[in-house]
């Protein structure tokens, strides 16, 4: 696997630490879909985040540990032997991709997007999505960073053309203070 590949593929998780004396570490998840991605006999690939060689890992058992996964990968028996993987990025390829219902974006789909407003206002270019539940766009602006929240009732996006047009309520915009030039 060369290390363009590795920059393409979908990171769904960073292992946390090693979970018990049998194998098992502790993921930190970043897929809304870990019960898919760290099924028994799935395989995911890593690497420690500093780089160095990925490796396919299987997985051998998979449970949920207070809000976590607790995966176990391959041959790894002991809390030796899973401590190695500590600090490791976890990716699947893009064509493991999960489709998602109308309206529903992954948040790399939305981060780099410009963004205008109706009227053609350039705003800015989506930086992050921030929160949960109550999700808005962190959007750097010409004077600095404005808030919008994702809703469709302010936001139309096309993912494809990288581009979201806002139409927030009269005032949204300006209590982010001055972000136009």
């Amino acid at each position: 696997m060369t290390p363009e590949a590795w920059d393409e593929m979908l990171l769904v998780g960073v292992v946390a630490r090693t979970q018990g004396n049998r194998g098992e570490v502790v993921v930190n998840a970043t897929t809304d879909f870990a019960d898919e991605r760290f099924a028994e006999g799935a395989t995911v690939w890593g690497r420690p985040a500093a780089g160095g060689t990925t490796e396919a890992l299987r997985v051998r058992s998979f449970r949920m540990h207070m809000g976590r996964p607790a995966v176990a990968f391959g041959d790894a028996a002991s809390i030796n032997e899973a401590e190695r993987f500590t600090g490791w990025e976890l990716r699947v390829p893009t064509s493991a991709r999960q489709t998602l219902p109308a309206h529903t974006y992954y948040h790399y789909d939305l981060v780099g997007c410009v963004v205008v407003t109706a009227e053609g206002t350039a705003v800015g270019t989506v930086k992050s999505v921030d929160g949960e539940g109550q999700v808005r766009l962190v959007i750097a602006a010409a004077r600095g960073d404005v808030l919008v929240p994702f809703t469709q009732a302010f936001c139309e996006v096309d993912v494809a053309a990288r581009r979201i047009v806002v139409r927030p309520p009269d005032g949204l915009l300006d209590v982010n203070g001055p972000w136009r030039e």
